[in-house]
């Protein structure tokens, strides 16, 4: 079973993903924000493959993007990290990014390794629906692969019911137009083109009609991201959904965070260094570790500060 669709089954309110940008802040950061993650109990992980000219983004994530190709971030590395941890990593895993990247690195072979390295589902918000049906949609079945939509508040409801029949794992939820990053926090009427409200599955596990205006809703789990920044939106998103995607949030913490520099000018014999408070150095030279980092976050979260 697709991780994704057993996390869904296991557990049906408050879930929390986090996206965070592969190769930031350093190129080999990824597996420890990944485990960090994990260990610290978020449910579900997106990961970020950088690009130039990322438009949906706003200037966080933009910036991080950046970093990561500076930092020589690439697909063909991230697979490769990936791969390190297939076998000791179980939290559901989803690629997030856009097209141009994907089709210069071959479509086919994305999904392959997507496959292979133990990612449930992608997002690609720049690939329409109807290319990824007509072209795509056998091969990311085969390689068990979920393509994950995007609705907003301003999206028809024609177009919510069409989105939804292709969605899977879940739908992703925009609470607002407009790029990522703002701190506004939820839009008030985020769930009113796309929610009739809780529903209960065969399983009895929680979940909500998406609305069309034709038939019986299809029940599908529901994540709402942008604009969730903190415990207080996290919450409201989880009276509305099944759960939220915080992104910006997360890479502002790990950029923000002056525990994370590293610093090579305070360094003792065996080479792992103190701060200027005497506390031992981590051993990438930073005054914390990414999972204390990672726990700090997922706790302030789920349960404020």
């Amino acid at each position: 079973m697709n991780r994704i669709d057993k996390l869904f089954q296991q557990k049906d309110h408050n879930i929390l993903s986090v996206y965070f940008t592969a190769g930031y802040p350093e190129l080999n950061d990824t597996n420890l924000i990944i485990k960090g993650l994990e260990e610290a109990g978020a449910d579900l992980i997106e990961i970020g493959f950088p690009f130039s000219d990322p438009v949906a983004d706003g200037p966080v994530i933009q910036a991080s993007s950046h970093k990561a190709l500076e930092n020589g971030m690439n697909l063909d590395i991230l697979f490769g990290q990936l791969s390190e941890i297939l076998e000791t990593s179980r939290i559901p895993k989803v690629m997030m990014g856009y097209f141009n990247t994907v089709y210069q690195f071959g479509v086919i072979k994305f999904i392959k390794a997507c496959s292979r390295c133990g990612i449930s589902g992608v997002i690609i918000p720049d690939l329409p629906p109807e290319v990824y049906l007509d072209e795509y949609h056998t091969l990311f079945e085969e390689n068990g692969i979920h393509f994950i939509c995007l609705v907003s508040p301003q999206t028809p409801p024609e177009r919510v019911e069409y989105l939804t029949s292709i969605s899977k794992g879940f739908l992703y939820i925009l609470s607002m137009s407009g790029t990522t990053g703002a701190r506004v926090g939820m839009g008030r009427d985020a769930l009113l083109c796309v929610s009739t409200g809780e529903r209960v599955t065969p399983g009895g596990k929680r979940a909500h009609a998406v609305r069309p205006y034709n038939g019986t809703p299809r029940t599908i789990p529901t994540l709402i991201g942008f604009g969730i920044h903190n415990h207080q939106s996290f919450a409201r998103a989880c009276q509305q959904a099944n759960g939220a995607i915080i992104g910006s949030e997360f890479i502002r913490r790990l950029t923000d965070d002056r525990r994370l520099m590293t610093d090579g000018r305070l360094m003792t014999e065996d080479g792992r260094g103190v701060t200027e408070d005497g506390r031992r150095r981590t051993e990438d030279g930073r005054r914390v570790s990414l999972g204390e980092v990672c726990e700090e976050f997922v706790n302030e979260i789920r349960r404020g500060k």
